[in-house]
């Protein structure tokens, strides 16, 4: 576990009372495991009340601490890709900042990158959640690992650990923060799992409902399309179009058959709208999939969907480094990667 720098990444969202503990602990595993730090990165997701206060003053106490700012609640794949792009560990963790995920767990997970794995998810097998979300948790979970062939307990855990060149390669937008590894798993990294403890939630409240269940079935499809057929996807449209051209062409040519036979007026038969609608969505279909790869071809990324105000930390490493958000392009911290959200 020697000569790696770690980096924790850490979305924040109204979490003020827990930083203080949070901060302690993982100074408290790092150093009892002989574990060299190369930044503690809070990123403050909008939060209402103080925890940038408290970032800072965590900051003024300790230099490994960095800090990034949004504007607004952007959601944590938003704060996940911009602590991305800003971390510069060999390693990078990332932990939730409402105690629930236990840093003693370290160890753990470092243990498992040395077996070979390039991703390692926390399993929380012993959950102090409600039965309501549990339950739910549970039946997603399974779906996700029978669709993606990437075989998790929890992908839902924030818990995780991410050698550099996989959150390299990587994008994150909308909600995939949680399918990271499902991402990784197709793009041929080694991914696996560890135990973790669970520990009940002290302070706060769960920024969760049921609504990111609902979401999370149709992020997986999204997933599955941009694993699948992402740099392809005239292969998925085409293909489903061409289907339809298929039926839509046999049943016209039932009715030819029929009008040449003198069987009757074909005009009034429902077939016919039907196939000339399948013909037409066919043709459709195929379109949009040259159209797609047309946008495939020229690497259109969308901008970053998120903004920050503030950021602290930075100046310590360089003097000519400026808090300020576009005061000055050479402020920012270097970006490892495409850290578009």
């Amino acid at each position: 576990m020697s000569g790696r720098r770690i980096s924790f990444v850490i979305p924040s969202y109204n979490e003020e009372e827990s930083l203080d503990q949070l901060h302690a602990e993982l100074h408290a595993a790092t150093q009892g495991a002989g574990l060299e730090i190369a930044e503690i990165l809070f990123v403050d997701d909008g939060s209402r009340d103080g925890t940038w206060a408290k970032i800072q003053q965590l900051s003024l106490r300790d230099p490994l601490v960095k800090a990034i700012r949004f504007r607004r609640n952007f959601g944590k794949a938003a704060a996940l890709s911009a602590g991305f792009g800003a971390a510069t560990g060999d390693v990078v963790f990332t932990l939730d900042a409402d105690l629930q995920d236990d840093p003693a767990e370290i160890p753990n997970f470092l243990a498992k990158l040395d077996e070979g794995f390039d991703v390692v998810s926390g399993w929380k097998r012993r959950r102090h959640d409600p039965w309501h979300k549990v339950g739910p948790s549970r039946i997603f979970n399974r779906m996700v690992s029978w669709v993606s062939g990437c075989r998790l307990h929890d992908h839902n855990c924030g818990f995780k650990a991410y050698r550099r060149e996989v959150l390299d390669e990587v994008e994150l937008y909308g909600e995939l923060h949680r399918f990271v590894p499902v991402l990784a798993h197709a793009r041929g990294f080694r991914v696996s799992e560890v135990v973790v403890n669970h520990r009940s939630r002290v302070h706060g409240r769960s920024k969760y409902g049921f609504s990111r269940f609902i979401k999370g079935f149709l992020d997986i499809m999204t997933v599955q399309f941009l694993s699948r057929f992402g740099q392809r996807p005239l292969h998925l449209l085409g293909g489903i179009g061409l289907v339809f051209i298929a039926v839509g062409v046999v049943g016209l040519l039932f009715l030819a058959g029929l009008w040449l036979l003198d069987r009757g007026p074909i005009g009034t038969r429902p077939l016919l709208p039907y196939s000339a609608l399948l013909v037409g969505l066919g043709t459709q279909l195929i379109c949009f999939g040259v159209l797609a790869e047309l946008l495939t071809s020229y690497h259109i990324r969308d901008v970053k969907t998120y903004s920050v105000a503030d950021r602290v930390g930075w100046s310590r490493v360089s003097p000519s480094v400026d808090s300020v958000e576009g005061r000055d392009r050479s402020s920012r911290p270097p970006d490892r990667g495409n850290s578009d959200a």
